[in-house]
């Protein structure tokens, strides 16, 4: 039709070169099929292109697209040609480039690593990079981190009270202690996370990380000095019971039976002596009867009360008149009564 228009004689030319002319005058418009084998299309300009129902066209995986209706991001195809991937690679060649791609794959959760022959947004071959950068893994990793969030860390219950410890101390002791904040975590995971990232390319591999390790190597040699010392993990109580110390409080919580506690006075301190444990006092039943930071004034003026209400529950316990001079028990009584 057009030779008949323009007044040129017919020849043997083949019609199946439509397609690369059209490449040639739109090259952004050269379209892949996209996966599936359905009506889609995706373009060298990033957009999409349809079929809105089956035709002869949308059997080839490959078009030169001529005409579109409007600028949409997903534009209907008017008219369009066949092309072939071989003519591409020949007659596009400088416009094609090799990259090689290490991302964070959300849905498989873990790295993939391509390398992609790609022309401008079409990718015309795609296979499994097999040795990617260690450096590309580990920054793919931490954008999934990034993704899913600390949780996806196996914090163990040893780990997570290192890390409540450490952020008591710096709220009590400021700036030289580590910012261990889910914010601050999560902002440096380049620098804190990333170096033991050696062999982890999936969520899966997670688990391999010691926790405990990787916080404690924020700290200098005299930090870790300090933090037994400032914040220890126990108290020994009078009755001789070693007592752990819950720090993800904004004050630290000593929880430990009351009769443990026979015969202490001063309510015992942590952080160089700056700070007062908060106490929650235990019945038999390991319920608390009392939160106090002074000890001294719940013998004085609060322990004849608890004591009342306590003995009518648990009769076959101990009950002393004067706490300060009882013996101090982490049974039912003292051995010998």
């Amino acid at each position: 039709q057009l030779r008949r228009l323009v007044g040129v004689p017919q020849s043997d030319d083949n019609v199946d070169d439509a397609g690369l002319l059209l490449a040639f005058a739109y090259p952004d418009r050269i379209a892949l099929r996209r996966g599936g084998g359905g009506l889609q299309y995706r373009m060298a300009n990033g957009r999409g292109a349809f079929f809105p129902q089956p035709e002869a066209l949308a059997t080839n995986d490959v078009l030169a697209v001529a005409e579109l209706d409007g600028d949409k991001r997903e534009a209907r195809i008017f008219l369009a040609a066949p092309l072939a991937l071989v003519e591409i690679e020949e007659h596009f060649a400088e416009h094609i480039a090799v990259v090689e791609a290490v991302t964070w794959d959300s849905r498989e959760q873990l790295v993939a690593a391509r390398r992609q022959r790609r022309l401008a947004e079409l990718v015309l071959k795609d296979e499994a990079l097999t040795k990617p950068p260690r450096e590309a893994v580990a920054a793919a990793m931490i954008a999934g981190v990034r993704e899913m969030g600390l949780d996806c860390l196996p914090w163990t219950p040893a780990s997570a009270a290192l890390r409540a410890r450490l952020g008591f101390l710096r709220r009590v002791e400021g700036v030289e202690w580590p910012d261990l904040s889910d914010a601050a975590l999560l902002d440096g995971l380049e620098q804190w996370l990333a170096p033991w990232f050696d062999g982890i390319s999936r969520r899966a591999h997670l688990s391999r990380l010691d926790m405990a390790a990787v916080v404690e190597a924020l700290l200098s040699w005299e930090l870790k000095k300090r933090l037994d010392a400032e914040a220890p993990t126990h108290v020994t109580v009078p009755s001789g019971s070693r007592i752990p110390i819950d720090y993800s409080a904004e004050a630290p919580v000593l929880a430990v039976r009351l009769q443990e506690m026979f015969g202490l006075a001063q309510t015992p301190l942590v952080a160089g002596g700056r700070v007062m444990l908060t106490l929650h006092l235990l019945s038999p039943a390991r319920r608390p009867v009392q939160v106090t930071q002074d000890l001294a004034s719940f013998w004085a003026n609060t322990y004849k009360q608890v004591k009342a209400d306590l003995k009518g529950q648990y009769p076959k316990h101990y009950w002393p008149d004067d706490p300060m001079q009882a013996e101090p028990t982490a049974r039912a009584k003292p051995r010998g009564r």
